[in-house]
């Protein structure tokens, strides 16, 4: 039965948009300040997560909701069973959006949200595409879950609870990250580098200085105030700098109280060359001037071993893998005070031939000379699906069906919940040609990817549910 997936798109693609457009208006920030046991990561993850099990109800599927972190719309019959996995979180807005992140709005053929590409339109997409595939009342021998989490953008405790509390597929994808597919993701492990919060000496004296949102996210904006002694100096030596690097701001000097406020380009942290670190660069601007104790050694170490350091050569952990690529090193967040001291976030995403203990161990040997301690999060391993795999031969036979471009096997820094499975992968819904605005201001998914991606969910949804 031949079945012509694009014009079923598009004889539904007023519905789509109108349900996507449900979701993205809600702020499905994670807000720890908030959380109740009702609403473990916040109340707008859970009430994106029940507007997203709503819709399925509607549509009269089997809807459930797991602890309101994750819940899941099956569909179909028979012992084994499949997974799509989505998320309704989304990364903080930071500064610079044109208009409101939370209202969405279609301009040049393209929807602006938050969450539009990452990862609230991908997931739309794939719900379609089961969505057609029951329309049509197609032959399927196996069951299929449109799971739905709530923390991908954090720590991920939503899969945790789903995963720990009902069946775990046998095999599936995640749309949340690029075509033709992604069948190897790094490991990803955060170091915190700590010092204490001496900050006496020096002609200027540091008040606070914060950079980043999130780990997961090259800083777009830094700020740093302090006292100084020097500050008609570093006011001029300011515009110098700026008009010298790929950076905007703005410095206030009041009697000798500077304020520094830095604007770089915010990206995803799996790709840290992509983004204008502010952090690193506002460090290095200060790192010239003479700044006591522990301030010191916080923006010198900055200098020395972070600043456009996306691989942690000066670290010594430069590393390639002829399939996974090259460790990347992503300085996501910054703080200091003299009251807490400081704190430097490092996300590493890493490729077999190294583990998270070698990351630890070598970055705590090479900055020992600063006095610092470095602690660690629960990292997660490398992981990687065959490309001989049924799975991801199906996949690329699909996409290339639909796009007449060569599928071949690919490996990411990201982490997507196609990791979750043994014989997960990740698999669009970004194209070759995409523009990839994930975790930037003015974040946009075109019209054409959506409706394309949708489409090809449907096939390949289909094919592997025979």
């Amino acid at each position: 039965m031949e079945i012509n997936w694009k014009n079923e798109v598009e004889k539904r693609k007023q519905d789509l948009l109108d349900d996507l457009f449900t979701i993205l208006k809600v702020d499905s920030i994670r807000d720890d300040s908030r959380a109740t046991p009702e609403m473990p990561v916040g109340p707008g993850p859970k009430e994106a997560l029940e507007a997203f099990l709503a819709i399925g109800e509607r549509d009269g599927f089997i809807t459930k909701n797991v602890g309101n972190l994750a819940g899941h719309i099956e569909y179909g019959e028979g012992e084994e069973l499949m997974g799509v996995f989505g998320h309704v979180d989304v990364v903080p807005t930071g500064s610079g959006w044109d208009t409101d992140p939370f209202d969405p709005i279609i301009k040049n053929e393209r929807i602006y949200a938050r969450g539009s590409s990452d990862d609230k339109g991908p997931s739309m997409a794939a719900y379609y595409a089961i969505k057609i595939i029951r329309d049509l009342g197609l032959p399927i021998s196996k069951r299929v879950r449109m799971i739905i989490g709530t923390d991908e953008e954090s720590g991920w405790q939503c899969m945790d609870h789903y995963l720990a509390n009902e069946e775990t597929p046998a095999f599936g994808f995640s749309p949340d990250a690029d075509f033709p597919i992604i069948n190897g993701e790094k490991g990803n492990q955060s170091l915190y580098v700590k010092f204490r919060g001496n900050n006496e000496g020096g002609k200027n004296r540091l008040v606070s200085f914060d950079a980043g949102l999130r780990e997961n996210m090259v800083p777009q904006d830094a700020t740093a105030i302090f006292t100084s002694e020097e500050a008609e100096k570093i006011e001029k030596d300011f515009f110098e700098f700026v008009e010298n690097n790929p950076v905007t701001g703005t410095i206030e000097v009041e009697d000798n109280k500077v304020s520094i406020q830095l604007v770089g380009k915010a990206s995803h942290g799996m790709n840290p060359a992509g983004g204008i670190n502010a952090g690193t660069y506002l460090a290095v601007f200060l790192n010239q001037y003479s700044f006591g104790g522990e301030a010191a050694n916080f923006f010198r170490l900055i200098n020395d071993y972070i600043h456009l350091e996306h691989t942690a050569e000066k670290l010594g952990l430069a590393y390639t893998d002829e399939v996974m690529g090259e460790l990347t090193m992503n300085a996501g967040v910054f703080t200091f005070t003299p009251e807490d001291g400081g704190t430097i976030a490092l996300n590493f995403r890493y490729p077999v031939g190294v583990t998270a203990e070698a990351l630890e161990i070598k970055t705590e040997a090479v900055l020992s000379e600063f006095g610092v301690t470095i602690a660690k999060n629960v990292g997660k391993l490398p992981h990687y699906v065959p490309a001989d795999d049924s799975l991801v031969k199906t996949l690329l036979d699909v996409y290339e069906k639909h796009t007449g471009l060569k599928g071949k096997e690919r490996s990411i820094g990201g982490g997507t919940y196609g990791r979750l499975l043994e014989r997960g992968v990740a698999y669009g819904a970004l194209f070759p040609d995409s523009i990839d605005t994930m975790h930037q201001a003015n974040e946009f998914f075109a019209l054409d990817d959506l409706f394309r991606a949708t489409a090809i969910y449907a096939d390949a949804i289909y094919q592997l549910l025979q």
